[in-house]
Order: C-alpha cells, then sequence, then structure tokens
C-alpha cells in the first residue's frame, strides 16, 4: 500500500507515464518529453512510490510496461484531456459544444424569441438542445438549483446572487372580436364589460391586473386560464375583453383586435435573468448575446404583423 498522497501525482508525472508505456522505451519518452534519461528515470521511481507498482520491466534492450502501468495510462490520458480542458475553458468554440441548454420561459416570450434564439443556436452549436420549461411566477432556487441555465420574465427574482437585464419592453393592449363589439372607448365601458385573465398556476395575477386594481380600476373577470394561449377561445365570439401584452397579437392572440387601454397603464418589461455562477463563463456569455441579437428582429417582425 502506498504511503503516499494522491495530492503528489503531478501532471507531468502523468504525461511521463503515457509517454513510457507508448514508447517502450526510456530514451524515446525523454525524446519525446524533451528531457534527459535520468528525469525519466526518476520520474519512475516516483511513480513507482506513489502507485506501489514497478511500472516498467526490462525486456531486451528496452522496457516493458506493467499490467497495472497500462491500466493507469489509460486514466492518465483522460486525466491530462481533462486538464487541457480545463485550460482551455475560457476558449469556447460553440461548434464542439455537446450540452443542453435550459431556458424558462412562459409562452408569450417562448414563441417570440425561442424559436429565433434556436435557430442561431444550431447553426452555430449543431450538438446544442434546447429545453424550454415554463417560468411561471420565476424564483431564484430555479436558478441556483442549476435545472435552469437562464430565464426570460418580466418578473426577475430579487436576490443578491441573481442577475438580470433588460431585453426590451411592452405595452398593454385590450383584446377583443370585432365581429361582435367596438373597442371599448371610455373607462366605464372598459369597467362594464366581461374580462377574461391569465392566472399562472402559481396563483399570482398577471402584473397589469395587480397594477389596475390597486389604481381602483373595477374589472369583473369571468374567466381565468393558465396561460395566454387559453385566452383567445373565450374573446373569440363573444363581447368578452382581455387587457394583455400587445405582442401576444403576433401569434397566440392572431385574428383579434387590439387597441389601446383606456386607462393609464404601465409598459411591460422583459429581462433574461440568471446565477451568478454564469456571469463570467464563456458558454453562457454566448447564450446571453444570441439571446440579445433575435431581440430586435422578433420586435420588427411584430411591429410588421
Amino acid at each position: 500500500m502506498s504511503r503516499f498522497d494522491h495530492l503528489d501525482l503531478d501532471p507531468r508525472l502523468l504525461q511521463l507515464l503515457v509517454a513510457v508505456v507508448e514508447e517502450r522505451s526510456i530514451t524515446r519518452a525523454a525524446g519525446r518529453l524533451g528531457v534527459t534519461q535520468s528525469a525519466v528515470s526518476h520520474g519512475l521511481e516516483r511513480l513507482r512510490a506513489i502507485v506501489g507498482d514497478a511500472v516498467v520491466v526490462k525486456s531486451g534492450r528496452g522496457v516493458v510496461p506493467t499490467a497495472h502501468a497500462e491500466a493507469l495510462a489509460v486514466r492518465a490520458r483522460e486525466l491530462l484531456e481533462a486538464l487541457r480542458g480545463f485550460a482551455a475553458a475560457g476558449t469556447f468554440e460553440p461548434a464542439r459544444l455537446v450540452a443542453t441548454v435550459r431556458i424558462a420561459a412562459n409562452d408569450l416570450q417562448r414563441d417570440l424569441l425561442l424559436p429565433r434564439l434556436f435557430a442561431r443556436l444550431h447553426d452555430a452549436a449543431p450538438g446544442l438542445t434546447l429545453h424550454v420549461v415554463p417560468s411561471e411566477v420565476p424564483s431564484a432556487e430555479m436558478l441556483r438549483d442549476e435545472g435552469c441555465h437562464l430565464v426570460i420574465s418580466p418578473r426577475p427574482p430579487e436576490a443578491g446572487d441573481i442577475v438580470h437585464k433588460r431585453l426590451f419592453e411592452d405595452g398593454y393592449r385590450v383584446f377583443y372580436d370585432a365581429s361582435q363589439r367596438d373597442a371599448p372607448a371610455t373607462r366605464e365601458a372598459y369597467e362594464q364589460a366581461e374580462h377574461v385573465t391569465v392566472l399562472r398556476d402559481a396563483g399570482r395575477a398577471l402584473d397589469i391586473d395587480r397594477v389596475l386594481g390597486a389604481a381602483g380600476v373595477q374589472r369583473r373577470f369571468v374567466v381565468r386560464v393558465p396561460d395566454f394561449a387559453g385566452v383567445r377561445p373565450f374573446v373569440r365570439g363573444s363581447r368578452r375583453l382581455a387587457t394583455l401584452p400587445g405582442l401576444l397579437r403576433v401569434d397566440l392572440l392572431r385574428g383579434l383586435a387590439h387597441a389601446p387601454v383606456p386607462v393609464a397603464c404601465p409598459p411591460m418589461p422583459m429581462y433574461m435573468v440568471w446565477h451568478l455562477r454564469y456571469q463570467t463563463d464563456p458558454m453562457h456569455q454566448w447564450l446571453r448575446r444570441e439571446l440579445e441579437a433575435v431581440v430586435a428582429p422578433a420586435l420588427e417582425a411584430a411591429r410588421a404583423a
């Protein structure tokens, strides 16, 4: 049993082991490593003391690695490759990436941004897989437990280890079926209508509903659905209204008419959110840059819709 600690083993000894096993000659191993034969012999003595094995034995004019040394050389190659990867961690090459990126987003930001984002990511990194999960009301924990690389949400969690950056801003609109009614032109007409809204699984109302309620705007919600995709069937063919982010007109609420909200409404910001541990990670920095790059064309396409 070796009395040496594993920390006595340094990468140069691993490199020496691989060279001797592959070359089967101390002379050739020394030439390959650019050191003297005595340096290789000294290194072999250190290896023998650490691993408790002869490492090589004489065979004719050369040496032959022991079976144990052959097995150790396999592990040494893996460790050396890992060390090379560690040293090159700052050099990120998307084309060599084989990984799954997990992004949390609800249906608005998912449909608006992520198809464009994935197209860019896939072009640069064919080995990448995108896994989209609902963000609901995002928490710091979903970013801390490494289950999510990035969240896109109007509600960044407030925590010292959570970072966010604004991507864009959207305005709220009143959606309605123009075949059934006109847009509400006054606050009174707006308050008298029946309304459809979204209540996420977490049970928290939309920001606009909380803001208008706090401002004293009285609305009667007759339908609450769990996501934006569920709104259109309850507005279409009725006189009901839905007050939602205007960008939903591009896809999920396409076909419904929309108009300004006849009461004061704040804009809706949208952020990308990540954990501080990814702040300087090359892959994550690339991911964030690619996401920012798709925002302008996505908004331009939305304005043209």
